[in-house]
């Protein structure tokens, strides 16, 4: 494999095999976010061109996910289509499975989205804009410098979890939707749209925000719409599925995530086989 660092116009990674390849992945971490190296060289190990991105927090980017342009990744999708691969696909974990969602739908040239713990909705930021303000609320996202519609969060949720520990943010996320229920419509990600192959993972044991019934929600608007999406989920898995040759994920001191190790690996290891046909552009199934 060879591995190449970016750094213009962002901060990044690209792995290439040692065989000609013909796919392409950008790898999307989520609120992280960070470079996920060791994601793309084990899709680079499978004979896959991988990028992964530092998408906001680097130099001359927002410092939180706040009105983040589209485009960041429709350049990243320039880049690969340069290698000479044939296929393109994203594959993000929460805000990065929001973010390849969205650009799919915008960005023709990708066939094949692999959505981790998903949202079926536009979020509004995460951290601060460009202008150091977290409040008031704006949408995560912009397209041709438009922000998409979004739903913001309600400020009274509190937690149910000591404020001097980790906690679950998940049931702030379903108080929102409630909150802002009006809202909802117009901030669902129109995944019907794209033309992407669309394989979704998630766990019911999310603790950070209700993936799955997200997932599920994504599945029946593909379907409402005469396509499909394919969904893999486990019962007892968390915010956090591991994908074989990943070591489990490490605790926070801020959020808590849900499953756990062995359950977490359980959910990669179902979905990896569904995941590597996808991004080779073979048939695959849900289970």
């Amino acid at each position: 494999m060879d591995e190449q660092e970016l750094t213009e116009p962002w901060e990044g990674v690209l792995i290439t095999p040692g065989s000609v390849s013909h796919t392409g992945v950008l790898v999307l971490a989520g609120s992280s976010g960070r470079i996920e190296r060791d994601r793309a060289r084990i899709l680079a190990r499978e004979g896959m061109t991988a990028m992964s991105m530092r998408w906001f927090g680097g130099p001359g980017q927002s410092p939180g996910i706040c009105e983040i342009p589209l485009e960041t990744f429709v350049s990243a999708v320039d880049l690969l289509e340069s290698t000479g691969v044939r296929r393109i696909c994203l594959m993000g974990s929460s805000k990065g499975a929001e973010a390849a969602l969205l650009t799919s739908v915008h960005d023709p040239r990708v066939d094949g989205v692999v959505a981790m713990s998903p949202t079926s909705v536009v979020w509004g930021n995460v951290g601060p804009g460009r202008d150091g303000r977290q409040r008031p609320y704006r949408s995560s996202w912009t397209w041709k410098g438009q922000p998409l519609p979004f739903v913001p969060y309600d400020d009274d949720w509190t937690a149910a979890e000591p404020v001097n520990g980790p906690v679950a943010v998940r049931g702030w996320y379903e108080r929102s939707e409630r909150t802002f229920a009006d809202l909802l419509l117009a901030a669902e990600i129109p995944v019907e749209d794209t033309n992407a192959d669309v394989l979704l993972v998630a766990g019911g044991d999310d603790a950070m925000w209700p993936s799955l019934p997200f997932a599920e929600r994504l599945v029946v608007r593909r379907r409402a719409a005469g396509r499909t999406a394919h969904l893999i989920s486990r019962a007892e898995a968390g915010h956090r599925p591991r994908l074989p040759g990943e070591g489990p994920a490490s605790a926070s001191p801020h959020f808590l995530y849900g499953g756990d190790a062995v359950a977490d690996a359980e959910l990669g290891a179902a979905a990896w086989p569904h995941i590597l046909n996808l991004l080779r552009g073979r048939k695959t199934a849900a289970s």
